[in-house]
């Protein structure tokens, strides 16, 4: 009993310091605005890797870190509780695990939906990025320069990878120079498509060699990469089809057979006899 009381007493404390982030982080938002660049990060935040997450989910600047903390807090205050009531039900040694499993659970909830955002953002920016190069090699063979090529593709494209390479204009507009703005899209966007884009260009820059024509090339081995993944995860999906013809499809086809059998039995004898 008194360790269910002191595992209640703990989910009440992170409840209420869960509501006090929470009203914190909406005050703050008023006046200095979500994900402001001069917000003042919790230390707990920056050790659990929050803005780097929140960053490649896409949501930076338009969900704060104290929220996720909040959230945190929250959803392993939830997860407390319920492995509390569900604790009457288990065996007296498993009961302590399951609680702290439950409460676990909980606590990285949100960081599993962030990370489920983020490689969803980053298939999205995969997925598009031959038809970006097919108009930045058309922007770059009009004689426009990389930089306002991409800022073009950030006004006039729809999507994650549009946004980023806007940015990297805008970086290159303001000065920061193609090496450096091309590094920070690259720390960005994780992945080798997006490092040897950025690594075409700069070779590019540096020998000289038409921007172009290596954009073309590299969209076309993108899209054939792509086709192949693609017939790889269809001849992955056949097996399985199989499998569940095999273990669902034939049994219940055979119990159906097997249930009309037994049902016109008695027909079926009376006729052999």
């Amino acid at each position: 009993m008194a360790g269910v009381a002191l595992l209640l007493i703990l989910a009440a404390v992170l409840l209420a310091l869960a509501v006090r982030d929470f009203r914190r982080s909406t005050s703050g938002s008023n006046t200095k605005g979500e994900g402001s660049p001069f917000e003042e990060l919790p230390a707990a935040a920056v050790s659990l890797g929050l803005p780097d997450r929140l960053r490649r989910a896409g949501r930076e600047g338009r969900v704060s870190p104290r929220s996720v903390l909040a959230a945190k807090a929250l959803t392993g205050a939830a997860g407390l509780m319920f492995g509390l009531t569900m604790a009457p039900l288990i065996s007296g040694r498993l009961a302590p695990v399951v609680i702290a499993a439950t409460a676990l659970a909980g606590f990285f909830a949100p960081d599993v939906m962030l990370e489920k955002a983020a490689r969803r953002r980053h298939r999205r920016m995969i997925t598009s990025l031959p038809d970006a190069l097919d108009l930045l090699s058309v922007s770059v063979a009009t004689g426009r320069t990389l930089g306002a090529g991409f800022i073009e593709l950030g006004l006039s494209g729809r999507g994650p990878l549009a946004e980023e390479l806007g940015m990297a204009g805008e970086d290159m507009a303001w000065g920061s120079g193609q090496a450096v703005a091309l590094e920070s899209l690259r720390r960005r966007i994780n992945g080798k498509e997006i490092a040897s884009f950025c690594a075409s260009l700069e070779r590019s820059r540096k020998l000289g060699s038409p921007l172009a024509d290596q954009l073309r090339r590299q969209s076309a081995g993108l899209r054939q990469d792509q086709r192949r993944a693609i017939e790889e995860e269809a001849a992955r999906a056949a097996p399985k089809i199989q499998l569940v013809i095999a273990l669902v499809l034939v049994p219940s086809v055979l119990l159906l057979i097997v249930a009309g059998l037994v049902a016109n039995s008695d027909a079926l004898l009376g006729a052999g006899l």
